[in-house]
């Protein structure tokens, strides 16, 4: 009876232990996440409105347009289905021109009780058959979810070049900005890092994207004045930010050098643009900053560039980070890095990341990218307000 008792004792010490490790490993998956997030987007925007999250990017879910994912926490989404088709009423693109028409970098905000979609695509007036044709649009919905509809059946405005990438700012005097990149298409720029390459014999010219930035009419149907050029690449080999703006070219990836993805927000009076560079299909995709005193400019590139890069110099799996926006927790308390990127496990598929970010004294530091559990954003009360 004794060694019946004790092997029922044993047998019950046994039960508990095994219930309590299984208790604190579910405890403890519920207090971390891991990158990267189980989204197939690239240039991922998140929106946050009525106490939840929506995810929009380029590439999975939609068939030419754009798709969203939801989430209460920034951790676990959920798709919502394609949210933008170009064939609407106001449809001002081509889905026949090249990359199935560039349904590219989707951006939603709401704007009184109102969400709008700025995006980039191919846009289908092309007298001279441009093989990039982008422009910008918006598109309008009663929900975060669309269906979404463009306002007018053509491009916000047409500035003569191929544009992409459109980031919004909402200023707190009542202006608004829109942000894009020019494509680098047909705009080879002379510097000491394109003569560098044709005395390598790699290339015999360096085309270059750079960022502008314009005044947007209040009811989104146009411009104010005059896009003002506010970030490019280096001209100077000794230039501080010259090495890692470089990298695609001096790894001879591809002859351009591009500065894109752009995001912009406001801190303590002064302004910062976070942009992408390198070629946004290999591994030395990078986000940089720069800050200004105006929307506008002129923005100062930051002395710790770059604040996100891959991390297979340090052992890591990551590569191809950028194109960011920025997002808060559910309690408004931590900020986080938005951006896409690839792992040796993804391949040439680009994941969704999501990593804390701070801005201290004017410099902003990424903590990223990881792939090792993280703790959850912060939700000790819920954030007031959109």
């Amino acid at each position: 009876m004794k060694h019946v008792l004790l092997l029922f004792c044993l047998t019950a010490l046994s039960f508990h232990s095994l219930t309590a490790q299984t208790t604190q490993s579910v405890a403890r998956a519920k207090t971390t996440y891991s990158n990267p997030l189980n989204v197939q987007f690239g240039d991922p925007y998140v929106l946050y409105t009525g106490g939840t999250y929506y995810m929009y990017g380029t590439g999975a879910g939609a068939d030419k347009g754009f798709a969203a994912y939801s989430s209460k926490d920034l951790v676990s989404w959920k798709p919502e289905g394609q949210v933008y088709f170009h064939d609407n009423k106001n449809g001002w693109s081509d889905p026949k021109a090249s990359w199935g028409g560039a349904y590219w970098a989707p951006e939603v905000y709401e704007v009184k009780g109102k969400f709008y979609l700025f995006y980039s695509a191919q846009w289908k007036v092309n007298p001279n058959r441009e093989v990039e044709n982008f422009r910008i649009g918006v598109a309008v919905a009663d929900k975060p979810t669309g269906p979404f509809v463009d306002l007018t059946s053509k491009p916000i405005f047409d500035p003569g070049y191929p544009i992409i990438d459109a980031n919004v700012f909402f200023d707190s005097n009542g202006r608004t900005y829109l942000y894009y990149s020019r494509a680098a298409y047909k705009h080879p720029v002379e510097s000491e890092i394109a003569d560098w390459a044709r005395q390598k014999g790699w290339y015999k010219e360096i085309e270059e994207s750079w960022v502008y930035g314009v005044e947007l009419k209040p009811d989104f149907s146009g411009t104010i004045g005059q896009p003002v050029l506010l970030l490019r690449p280096p001209v100077r080999l000794n230039d501080k930010q010259a090495e890692w703006e470089s990298r695609s070219v001096t790894a001879r990836e591809v002859n351009r050098r591009w500065t894109e993805g752009s995001v912009t927000f406001k801190k303590d009076g002064t302004y910062y643009m976070m942009y992408s560079a390198n070629y946004f299909g290999g591994q030395h995709y990078a986000v940089g900053y720069a800050t200004a005193a105006s929307p506008l400019g002129p923005y100062k590139k930051a002395a710790n560039n770059p604040v996100l890069q891959k991390n297979t110099a340090q052992g890591g799996t990551v590569t191809g980070t950028g194109h960011n926006s920025i997002t808060y927790s559910p309690d408004g308390k931590e900020m986080f890095c938005v951006y896409h990127g690839r792992t040796t496990r993804t391949g040439e598929e680009r994941v969704v990341f999501i990593d804390r970010m701070e801005v201290k004294a004017g410099r902003i530091t990424v903590s990223g990218p990881t792939t090792t559990p993280q703790k959850l954003p912060s939700v000790s009360a819920p954030r007031p307000g959109k």
